[in-house]
């Protein structure tokens, strides 16, 4: 209920102080990684808070968002699951993350955590936390993996052991591009609609997935951004970036609801590559390591099953 929640003042200083710690640790692992900030304004009624990076030795490009937007009607992004609040004024605040690095053996990385309050007419305000994380690989490795899921789970457990493999599902379920029969990565943990025991226990899970992110991305990136690597890995990871795109500008909830409600493009788009490439009928060679990718690591699988 509404009235268990304390004021929003409360996320938004946990969303900020979250971007600030995640372009530190950004900066501390990449020294050519230096952000370019745009303090931005939406006519309707908000703005954000943009930091992009580009050209570093270890990200190629990347962003770390905040946004803090009211309108008059939720639009159809946002409403998708629950059409009852069609209509009704909103405000929406996140943080959304997206880092590509240079080297194709380390993976592109994706996450958000985001908060709704819907007020629809006549009846009582509504709210709930979505959010979530999850992995790309263009070159696979099971302690990667393994890594990225432990951390998935460690920040679930102490809010409800099913938790994990409830948003676990829904994370393989969703990051899945239907007209190419695959999914985008590896998956990690998506959530929506999230109010489960009032609003200090939904919180408090939406900042442990928050804090858990960095601390479980950085570390594998920091392993495999020395890795050697020849022209041929850096075409498949253009390849297989081309997959990132289709997925954002054609399912992504979050993609569209920027767009729908009238955020700033540029910010909302800063989750594309910088290049990529799409080739007609390519198929990899049998055996090789870009097959290793479609045949170990894309599709839904218990990382943590032989831990």
């Amino acid at each position: 209920m509404i009235q268990d929640m304390p004021e929003p003042v409360e996320v938004l200083t946990f969303m900020t102080h979250l971007q600030d710690e995640i372009c530190e640790g950004i900066e501390s692992l990449d020294e050519d990684a230096k952000f370019v900030e745009d303090k931005w304004s939406r006519p309707e009624g908000g703005g954000g808070r943009t930091r992009a990076v580009s050209q570093g030795r270890v990200f190629e490009k990347g962003g770390v968002n905040f946004s803090d937007v009211h309108g008059k009607s939720l639009p159809p992004a946002a409403t998708e699951s629950r059409p009852d609040l069609g209509g009704a004024p909103f405000r929406a605040m996140g943080v959304s993350i997206v880092l590509h690095p240079e080297n194709p053996f380390a993976p592109t990385s994706h996450a958000n955590i985001r908060f709704f309050i819907a007020e629809p007419i006549g009846k009582d305000p509504i709210w709930w936390f979505g959010g979530g994380f999850d992995l790309t690989p263009y070159y696979g490795f099971k302690e990667d993996a393994i890594a990225w899921h432990s951390a998935a789970k460690q920040a679930c457990d102490p809010f409800g052991t099913d938790l994990y493999p409830r948003f676990k599902k829904w994370c393989d379920e969703y990051f899945y591009l239907k007209h190419r029969e695959e999914t985008r990565g590896i998956g990690g943990l998506f959530f929506d609609d999230f109010s489960e025991q009032g609003f200090a226990h939904s919180f408090a899970f939406a900042k442990s997935v928050g804090s858990a992110y960095h601390k479980a991305y950085l570390p594998i990136v920091k392993r495999r951004h020395d890795h050697p690597y020849k022209s041929r890995h850096k075409d498949f990871q253009n390849y297989r970036r081309g997959r990132y795109v289709e997925f954002n500008l054609v399912y992504d909830r979050g993609t569209l609801f920027g767009l729908q409600s009238g955020g700033r493009t540029e910010s909302i788009l800063m989750s594309l590559p910088p290049t990529v490439t799409w080739t007609y009928d390519w198929h990899p060679e049998p055996e090789s390591e870009e097959a290793r990718l479609y045949e170990d690591f894309l599709g839904a699988r218990d990382w943590l099953e032989d831990k």
